[in-house]
């Protein structure tokens, strides 16, 4: 059974850091793409950054140059580094893996993780 156990949210001062850790565990697998994702309250999830299994990496515009993502493929984790935090960055941060079967594939979600920025 493939689960994902995320961790590392927690309440950080205007201009503070997180870094958000996502396990992937499970007998036998193949990751693809994994991503990070957030919701607001009030608003819909959005895409934060992904990375394929190529080592592809990408954040969108709004996180640009604060945010990164990284992958261990040894270990399946993705990471996301979240630096120089804003108010509007609080959200619930949910970890998310394509995984390949045969026949075609399953997506994967983690529990989500608070991250509260306080001014």
């Amino acid at each position: 059974q493939v689960r994902l156990v995320e961790s590392g949210g927690g309440l950080v001062q205007t201009g503070g850091s997180l870094r958000l850790s996502c396990e992937v565990s499970g007998s036998s697998f193949s990751i693809s793409n994994m991503g990070w994702y957030r919701q607001a309250p009030g608003k819909q999830r959005e895409l934060v950054a992904t990375t394929t299994s190529g080592g592809y990496l990408a954040c969108v515009d709004s996180v640009k140059g604060r945010f990164t993502i990284s992958r261990d493929n040894a270990k399946n984790t993705v990471s996301l580094q979240m630096n120089s935090l804003k108010p509007e960055d609080t959200a619930v941060y949910y970890c998310s893996a394509r995984i390949r079967r045969v026949g075609g594939f399953d997506d994967y979600w983690g529990q989500g993780t608070q991250v509260t920025v306080s001014s």
